[in-house]
């Protein structure tokens, strides 16, 4: 089969690599057929996040089963699925009370298209066959009548724009409706999904970010937005907040736009070790700090139901693309994209 690989900064590569066979009865082998890149992805192929060579890259995508091992029940051959970023048994302990990005069963951050990073490597989407081997506990159906390109990334950075403000939904629902308000400090397409999410959950949005691209894709989704790199002191106080950018100096005014016992939930990842916060002010008004990885695959069926419903992600997409011309397009890509066969 082949299957695309990250070579040096700037550079990908069809390679050919060994077809995958089901060794397990638990296993199923699928066929990727609308892959997304993930915003790390974009980090890498902008040199932001630097990486060896020689993985295989994709991890957010939806494919076809086209073999099942002999206990899978829950999917067939033929059918479309949704397949996690993060590898999880389903039957330990951490996957049981819905912790699937840590399975107990695993090495920790088990995962696809981010060798270098995973405690256990499941290889790339961007390839013929990739091999789930919890198929039963992974793989989810696509829903007839929603868009395939616009939930492309339901394996990872959707459920990640989701769980910074679908767990406090009942909060915003409790408050006045002037109070319900979430805003979101923007970079990349996270940011955005948890836009689209506050707005379907009845919330005004603030969207900040300083891209002209981004802020269309937020105003078309139904936020206002704000060019700017951090929020405005002079604004009043949100009970929801969501950093995505990764700078500690937009973080700390994000939690500064915080208000007293509301949440904050950072999705960034600090690859510069230490950063400082501002513990004090967070203690005195009790402000509620959320960071940490998604566990995508416990989250994907609340949010399917939400989308088949109440809320629309195609704009956060910048571009679809065909998928033999991934070699030359992944190093360029600045934004959401989806590849499809």
């Amino acid at each position: 089969m082949q299957q695309l690989v990250f070579e040096q900064a700037g550079r990908y590569a069809w390679r050919a690599a060994p077809d995958p066979q089901i060794s397990d009865a638990k296993q199923a082998l699928v066929r990727p057929v609308m892959v997304a890149c993930c915003d790390l992805d974009v980090a890498v192929a902008e040199g932001v996040l630097p990486m060896p060579p020689g993985h295989a890259v994709g991890h957010e995508g939806l494919a076809e089963v086209v073999a099942v091992g002999d206990e899978v029940t829950n999917v067939r051959v033929g059918d479309r699925v949704v397949v996690p970023f993060q590898i999880n048994c389903g039957e330990c302990n951490a996957c049981r009370r819905g912790v699937t990005g840590s399975c107990a069963a695993l090495p920790l951050m088990a995962m696809y298209g981010m060798a270098p990073l995973a405690g256990l490597d499941g290889g790339g989407f961007m390839a013929d066959l990739v091999t789930v081997p919890f198929a039963d506990a992974m793989l989810l159906p696509v829903p007839e009548g929603v868009d395939p390109v616009a939930i492309a990334s339901l394996s990872d950075n959707i459920p990640d724009g989701w769980r910074a403000i679908g767990p406090y939904r009942a909060e915003l629902a409790a408050l006045d409706e002037v109070d319900r308000r979430v805003l979101v400090v923007g970079r990349r397409s996270i940011g955005l999904y948890a836009a689209a999410f506050g707005l379907a959950y009845g919330a005004q949005v603030d969207y900040v970010d300083t891209d002209q691209r981004r802020l269309a894709m937020a105003e078309k989704l139904g936020a206002r937005v704000h060019e700017r790199p951090k929020p405005d002191r002079s604004w009043d106080p949100y009970p929801v907040t969501v950093h995505t950018s990764a700078d500690p100096s937009v973080l700390t005014s994000t939690l500064r736009a915080t208000w007293p016992d509301g949440v904050c939930t950072d999705t960034g990842i600090y690859y510069q070790g230490g950063v400082e916060m501002p513990l004090l002010p967070m203690y005195t008004r009790g402000v509620r700090f959320v960071t940490g990885r998604v566990n995508a695959r416990a989250v994907i069926p609340e949010i399917l139901e939400l989308l088949a419903t109440a809320c629309d992600l195609a704009p956060a997409v910048d571009r679809v693309v065909p998928w033999d011309d991934a070699p030359s397009v992944w190093p360029t890509m600045t934004q959401k994209t989806v590849f499809t066969r």
